[in-house]
């Protein structure tokens, strides 16, 4: 007769700078600690166009503060982010100071939650007295990074042509013939040959 394990979560490991401790807050709400640290930012913290490089770092100026549910964690992440002008193709550098907010619920308020109707995924929870700031930065920086990342907003772009930037050469010009009158050229062309004989 084979054995039951129970399958367990990982726990989360306190080394990590993104876990922070709030054991000293214990259950007392009003209690209250700040953290300031400097991280590394961890892989893919932004989307294709910019992001911010992994290992650059990361500001975070965090207020910990025990309520009923849980630890509310809130405060503010500070950070530069890179990538392409979606115009020019050039890099682009966007300086991020963006503010986090959330709560990490007591496991056993979590049930409660997912009760009253939040959606299991959405609720986060302490594990122990740890909780893992990761998913909380990670939706605050990337929601706030440009959508059409520009170089500057008067960025004119490429030559749809040749592909030259455009703001090196602000007269840069191709004369293109509509194909539909370029029979018409042929004729022009025939017409002046024959007009010199």
């Amino acid at each position: 007769m084979g054995t039951w394990k129970v399958q367990r979560a990982p726990h989360l490991d306190p080394r990590s700078p993104l876990v922070l401790d709030t054991h000293e807050l214990g259950r007392r709400p009003g209690s209250m600690r700040t953290v300031q640290r400097t991280v590394k930012a961890p892989e893919d913290l932004g989307t294709v166009v910019i992001g911010v490089p992994p290992g650059t770092d990361l500001e975070l100026d965090l207020r910990l503060e025990a309520v009923m549910e849980g630890v509310l964690v809130s405060g503010s992440v500070r950070g530069r982010a890179i990538g392409e002008c979606i115009r020019c193709l050039d890099e682009t550098v966007e300086d991020l100071d963006v503010t986090i907010q959330e709560l990490y619920v007591y496991p056993e308020r979590a049930a409660v939650a997912v009760e009253d109707g939040d959606d299991e995924e959405d609720v986060r929870k302490l594990d122990g007295d740890l909780v893992d700031v990761e998913p909380a930065l990670r939706d605050a920086v990337v929601t706030a990074l440009p959508f059409q990342p520009l170089c500057r907003p008067d960025c004119p772009g490429l030559c749809s042509e040749c592909g030259a930037h455009l703001a090196d050469d602000p007269d840069h010009s191709h004369e293109i013939l509509d194909p539909r009158w370029a029979a018409l050229g042929g004729l022009q062309s025939t017409y002046d040959e024959t007009k010199e004989s």
